[in-house]
């Protein structure tokens, strides 16, 4: 699918990964809404990029439904869905004092990882469903799951749990929106040089890095945003996890 001229949606578009896959987006000519909770963030990044932003809480029904009604004011309906709205909370099961895991603490995560991912595709794809094809397809959703959801460390359980459930629902949803002619294809990054990874130390970035193989460093979010590139203009990328990472197989810590 050619992006050019098509709208686009990126969740968490005000940082990192969504960041700069909404820079690769609008830099093809693609009219993009960023949908973020930080509004001066979202609001600096879809200025950066001449496209339009919306404060989105993904894990509330009336919020996305708000966002993409803005969106496609401004756009039209969108063709290109890519989710990288999420949380990374570090908490042990049990933790200091044999204290358990807090429950609030891990339903967040699964609501903004998994029910928010999974709220944000559903309305998309009900929108796009009723537009005409483009050369045998109407559009592409991308959602970002984690390596933690295959070698979740020592803390990662409610992270883990979630970005599990991002690749599970992969394949099924491709193939309830196969019908619509709508691929849907979701990557895996690894250790990428995020705003989470960025309030790291210098020398602990460094030390993250070199557990990489190959090449022996983060990645880069403009790597991640290369992939998403390719998985909409390859038209055989439908219903598949891709691992973005290195080759690097997470430690338990």
């Amino acid at each position: 699918m050619d992006v050019n001229g098509l709208a686009a949606i990126v969740t968490g578009g005000a940082s990192g990964l969504g960041k700069a896959t909404a820079r690769m987006l609008a830099g093809a000519s693609a009219r993009v809404a960023v949908l973020d909770l930080n509004a001066e963030a979202g609001e600096a990044a879809a200025q950066e990029i001449g496209g339009v932003f919306v404060a989105t809480d993904v894990t509330d029904d009336a919020s996305v439904a708000a966002a993409l009604d803005k969106a496609e004011s401004a756009h039209g309906t969108a063709r290109l869905l890519v989710n990288c709205a999420g949380i990374a909370p570090a908490v042990k099961t049990v933790g200091k004092e044999n204290a358990p895991h807090p429950l609030d603490t891990f339903r967040k995560t699964i609501e903004v990882n998994l029910i928010g991912t999974f709220n944000v595709i559903s309305k998309f794809a009900a929108r796009l469903a009723a537009l005409d094809e483009i050369d045998g397809e109407r559009g592409v959703i991308v959602n970002t799951a984690s390596v933690a959801a295959y070698e979740g460390q020592i803390g990662q359980a409610a992270y883990a749990a979630s970005k599990g459930g991002v690749v599970g629902l992969t394949l099924p949803v491709a193939r309830d929106l196969a019908q619509h002619k709508i691929r849907v294809v979701t990557i895996a990054p690894g250790l990428f040089l995020t705003p989470m990874m960025e309030a790291f130390p210098e020398n602990v970035q460094q030390a993250l890095g070199a557990q990489v193989p190959h090449p022996s460093r983060l990645g880069k979010p403009e790597e991640y945003a290369q992939l998403v590139a390719s998985i909409i203009a390859n038209p055989m990328l439908n219903g598949e996890v891709i691992r973005l990472d290195g080759a690097i197989r997470m430690a338990p810590r």
